[in-house]
């Protein structure tokens, strides 16, 4: 077992999973914007469907350039712009005149997500050591249910703040009083300005070094995470041999037949885990709630946050013990049985007497099964899949597929809450959970204490 500086490591996985806080903020700050922007502008159904999935338009672009933007300049560098591409759109938010410019700024937020959707877990994944990679890539995970939590906790916050405070600025008055949804978004350039800034401070992915041929600064970054020479030395040459037999073409290279199974079973699971509610519940959780009968809805979704975030710090502590497809198996069925339940709520709320609280106790308890299995393992299981030298464009192929679902929910969602209805919509999730069971069962092997390199011997052996 190889020796490490698990400190520096830690601190190279935090700065890193930073970028998550702003993946997390920016897709669920919009849930309390949403209808102060319908009444504003006078949205219909369609519209606020627009509204909610132009940002995620933006994660398309930005996720199916990403991989290859980042094996070309680097992890760092990838990282960089999409911190500078957050700021722009939190401070274009704050001050857009029109809705069109306020769907441009969330448009250029969102290619910012889908670029660090992909390259901050890629980077934490080669840093890490082995038997340590679930719990720190899971630490992107975290951060982003943290953005998701403080996302709720500023709409709240501020909605308040709206109600009973006034600003002697105009602009103030705007952003945080009578426009209160431009303080909600723009808040967003605070912590990406702050990601900017310590990105400074973390080096290059010394995998992608060794692939680009440069091996002395990949040496010098291993020296400080490895305590032993002879650790740096191995950690080069098993990186090493696993690139040198690999075809020049890596899109050529991605069609090999290990490969490419490995390239349509995360295809799969990205895309399916959208169809379980997951992005559902983000967007347009205060509504379900509003819908149920819950007089504080906005406060409820803070509660969701809570569950998430707490539920996905447990999922980092046990993710490399008891693995990923465990966690899969307990969480999904869980899913399920609660998704079953909160639609049976809004089929015989009247006829059975149900009260609110059995439909957001089973709410709480979807989050709760959702976060420690399908959101805990979705991005550690993409990050380490893929060969070296294919992460990049392998990972990006898996999030398009990502976020081509999760704008599908996006727009979808209010049209299967008005047409479905909520309760046609939350068993339509609980069918959608059994495919993405019986993949993990049948085709995805247990990754928990495997190499990167051992991983990648493993796909192109073509197991089954």
């Amino acid at each position: 077992m190889k020796k490490a500086k698990i400190g520096y490591v830690f601190f190279l996985s935090i700065v890193a999973a930073v970028g998550g806080l702003l993946f997390g903020y920016d897709t669920a700050v919009i849930s309390g914007t949403i209808d102060q922007v319908v009444n504003l502008y006078h949205l219909n159904v369609m519209q606020q469907g627009w509204y909610v999935g132009c940002a995620l338009i933006g994660s398309i672009i930005g996720v199916s350039f990403a991989g290859v933007l980042s094996d070309k300049m680097g992890r760092k560098p990838s990282m960089f712009l999409s911190a500078f591409l957050f700021a722009i759109s939190g401070i274009g938010c704050a001050v857009s005149p029109t809705f069109a410019c306020l769907v441009a700024s969330r448009f250029i937020g969102g290619v910012g997500i889908g670029i660090i959707s992909i390259v901050a877990p890629m980077y934490i994944s080669e840093i890490a050591i082995t038997e340590y990679r679930g719990r720190l890539v899971s630490f992107y995970q975290l951060a982003v249910t943290i953005g998701f939590l403080a996302a709720y906790l500023i709409n709240y916050m501020l909605l308040n703040i709206s109600q009973t405070e006034t600003f002697s600025s105009a602009i103030m008055q705007k952003i945080f009083v009578s426009d209160v949804w431009r303080g909600m978004l723009g808040m967003e350039s605070t912590p990406a300005i702050i990601f900017f800034i310590v990105l400074f401070y973390i080096p290059e992915s010394p995998r992608w070094l060794i692939v680009h041929n440069k091996e002395s600064k990949a040496e010098r970054i291993l020296g400080k995470i490895y305590t032993e020479y002879g650790d740096v030395v191995k950690q080069i040459s098993d990186t090493r041999s696993m690139i040198s037999n690999e075809a020049k073409s890596e899109w050529r290279a991605l069609f090999s037949p290990g490969i490419m199974k490995a390239v349509i079973i995360g295809v799969c699971i990205a895309i399916l885990g959208q169809f379980m509610g997951v992005n559902a519940v983000l967007y347009y959780g205060p509504s379900i709630f509003k819908d149920a009968g819950l007089e504080d809805p906005l406060f409820c979704q803070v509660l969701v946050g809570v569950v998430n975030t707490v539920t996905t710090v447990i999922a980092m502590f046990i993710i490399d013990k008891i693995g990923r497809k465990k966690l899969i198996y307990y969480g999904v069925s869980g899913m399920i049985i609660s998704l079953i339940l909160i639609a049976v709520y809004f089929i015989g709320r009247d006829s059975l007497g149900l009260s609110v609280w059995f439909m957001l106790t089973f709410f709480l308890i979807y989050v709760f099964c959702c976060a420690i299995s399908i959101s805990a393992v979705v991005f550690v299981l993409l990050s380490e899949m893929y060969p070296n030298s294919l992460r990049g464009i392998a990972m990006s192929i898996a999030g398009f597929a990502l976020w081509i679902g999760t704008f599908l929910i996006g727009q979808l969602t209010p049209w299967m809450l008005q047409n479905l209805t909520p309760a046609g919509t939350f068993i339509m999730f609980a069918v959608m959970c059994v495919p993405y069971m019986l993949i993990m069962w049948k085709l995805v092997p247990e990754t928990a204490g495997m190499s990167l390199e051992d991983i990648e011997r493993y796909w192109k052996k073509g197991k089954k």
